[in-house]
């Protein structure tokens, strides 16, 4: 697989199609491969650019400050990529935001699926789910917790186990497992943070903003959805992706490429 030089570490990435350019970042529970659905379904009208974030997947983890925002702006620059449209999913979305705040110049759009925002604090409501539904995991046992986020958000809470396809959380818990172990390497390198933090400056975004959320994924995501659409001066709601947790794009790839689809279309035409 291509690894490319982005602020002193290589990352692992996918880059196929020709047209406008897409950079589709990964959940934090995931890697690259989340977005294998939406590789080729975009690539006949689009470049469709799929990295690994440093420390994730493919990609290396050199023991320097970095900031993940950074690391997508150097590698639209290492690219020779002036602007690109902006697809993230969970931590991806998050990340996409940042860098749309923090290098505005190199961000077309902003497409974001159960989307998290830098600053934002999860709700008592939400942890009592977490014990609801999982209860105490040992941190050290990466399987077990892997299973535990599997659990709490790929299925969701209105869900159970087996109704969601087997072979998606077989692949959900392994790509956790790899992140689980990659967030804690993270952990012993400086990590610089968007100052002030996103979820105060949503009416910043100046660009075009799609979001939604899977119907079955936790409520407080779909809330969150709602206030970027209230916020961000050029968002649109769209409504939450039925029968679909967290990782909506791998979940339910044909409703999101139509999604995605029709987004990328208007600002082509714009």
């Amino acid at each position: 697989m291509p690894k490319i030089d982005v602020n002193g570490a290589r990352l692992g990435y996918d880059d196929t199609g020709t047209g406008t350019p897409l950079v589709l970042l990964h959940a934090g529970i995931a890697d690259r491969r989340m977005w294998r659905e939406q590789l080729l379904a975009l690539a006949d009208r689009h470049r469709v650019i799929v990295p690994d974030l440093r420390g994730y997947g493919e990609s290396e983890l050199p023991q320097t400050e970095f900031a993940h925002h950074d690391d997508v702006a150097a590698l639209l620059a290492a690219l020779d990529i002036p602007r690109a449209v902006l697809v993230g999913c969970s931590f991806g979305g998050a990340v996409a935001i940042d860098t749309a705040l923090a290098h505005p110049e190199r961000v077309a759009g902003l497409a974001l699926f159960g989307t998290a925002v830098s600053g934002h604090e999860w709700s008592e409501e939400t942890n009592d789910l977490w014990e609801e539904l999982v209860g105490e995991v040992d941190p050290a046992d990466l399987a077990a917790n892997a299973a535990a986020e599997v659990r709490f958000w790929v299925v969701g809470p209105g869900r159970r186990p087996e109704q969601v396809d087997p072979g998606l959380l077989a692949l959900a818990e392994e790509m956790d497992r790899r992140a689980l172990a990659a967030e804690l390497a993270l952990s012993a390198v400086d990590l610089a943070e968007l100052d002030p933090p996103a979820i105060g400056r949503l009416a910043d975004l100046r660009v075009p903003v799609l979001v939604t959320a899977g119907a079955a994924d936790v409520p407080e995501i779909s809330r969150l959805a709602d206030r970027i659409a209230a916020e961000a001066p050029y968002a649109l709601r769209h409504p939450d992706v039925p029968d679909a947790g967290h990782l909506l794009p791998l979940e339910r790839p044909e409703a999101v490429n139509r999604i995605l689809l029709d987004f990328l279309t208007g600002i082509d035409r714009a």
